[in-house]
């Protein structure tokens, strides 16, 4: 195989694991550099201050799919929570070569300045007390080949109504995580040419039963394990991370709700083994939408036998779910391929994920989630 023919398969191959459309992470380059300016992700609409600590979580009783040498399978998680008070040092948003990666990604290293990136203003507090009380726990799942900062509006949004979310990123499958040490592994899996998309679906779904089992463990994460209630766990992700949820809720009962956001299922059956419990996929209509049968959305939501939603959006892109349309337009680099707006794609995602967890996991009742609306016109219901 030539080296252009393996570049190709691994630009295919990364394309596919992230939601089967070809969109650029951030919008078109102009020729010159963008000038640095102060970032800021949307402000939560919750009152809650949050706080946010990171985690570096090894499972020793399993090897790295991708690195076998490795000593376990490493993951680096982002742990939200609401907050004593807002006091304190606020939560960086990436380091400066975690977000020099990402931009290399893109082809977008020298347009935007890393130092720019890695400041964005998250709207937490590093380290801050936790608020007592006990809550549910969400996890999410970022993207293939993305970090889980993408997911970081979300995680703080869901901190701010009262859940413990954890981000979590996924050992060499992601272009830039930082783990002790400063090391900055790569993404191996982007690399491989014979990756199978179910390889990492079932991998990431014994993360995160990982992380579950070491944040209720008091003897592994000490006051945030008192934090969470058990019996009320959530798990969310996009791209492939969103196949990820529905495969953990099938292969692990704690997990009581799920959200994909824009992925592919990729697993034979999906959606089988998870009974009566609550799942919601939502995503780009152009994708997602009954009117292509490309994808296996369809198939998936036959399955599915508890409360349920299809919920698709006009206008959106696949990055629509993640922070980078929000971020992008702050720099001037919109995506000229999605009509949507990077705001109008986060109130969507805020409000129907917020909703979603709220009813499922706080018991709270939820009008927006009955079907359409007038204030969110671009939402479509499918086979309700």
């Amino acid at each position: 195989m030539t080296g252009r023919s393996r570049t190709s398969r691994r630009t295919v191959l990364t394309a596919l694991l992230a939601g089967a459309v070809s969109v650029p992470l951030l919008g078109a380059a102009p020729a010159s550099s963008v000038p640095a300016t102060a970032l800021e992700l949307p402000r939560p609409t919750g009152h809650r201050p949050v706080g946010r600590r990171t985690l570096h979580l090894v499972d020793r009783r399993r090897g790295d799919p991708w690195v076998p040498a490795a000593r376990g399978r490493e993951l680096m998680v982002s742990v939200f929570y609401p907050a004593r008070s807002s006091g304190g040092r606020p939560a960086a948003y990436m380091t400066e070569r975690e977000a020099q990666r990402l931009l290399e990604l893109k082809g977008l290293a020298g347009v935007v300045p890393a130092a720019t990136v890695a400041g964005t203003l998250t709207h937490a507090r590093a380290d801050a007390p936790p608020a007592p009380g006990r809550l549910p726990l969400v996890l999410l799942s970022p993207g293939f080949s993305v970090p889980r900062t993408t997911l970081t509006a979300l995680a703080v949004e869901l901190a701010t109504r009262g859940h413990l979310v954890a981000a979590v990123d996924h050992a060499y499958e992601s272009v830039g995580t930082e783990f002790p040490g400063g090391r900055l592994p790569p993404c191996v899996a982007c690399d491989r040419v014979d990756v199978d998309e179910a390889t990492v679906v079932r991998g990431r779904a014994a993360d995160l039963s990982f992380v579950i089992d070491e944040l209720t463990d008091r003897r592994s994460t000490g006051g945030l394990a008192r934090l969470i209630d058990p019996g009320r766990i959530g798990v969310a992700g996009h791209s492939i991370g969103g196949a990820a949820a529905l495969a953990t809720m099938a292969a692990d009962r704690r997990v009581r709700a799920g959200v994909n956001l824009d992925g592919g299922f990729f697993v034979p059956d999906a959606g089988h083994g998870i009974g009566g419990r609550p799942f919601m996929m939502i995503g780009a209509e152009a994708v997602h939408g009954p009117g292509n049968t490309a994808n296996d959305w369809a198939e998936t939501y036959d399955r599915l036998h508890g409360w349920k939603r299809w919920l698709t959006v006009s206008g959106a892109g696949h990055f629509s779910f993640t922070d980078i349309p929000w971020l992008a337009e702050q720099l001037g680099l919109p995506d000229p391929q999605v009509p949507l707006s990077g705001e109008r794609g986060w109130c969507i995602t805020r409000d129907y994920v917020g909703a979603f967890f709220d009813l499922h996991l706080r018991g709270i009742s939820q009008p927006l989630l009955h079907g359409p609306t007038s204030s969110h016109p671009e939402v479509g219901f499918h086979r309700p």
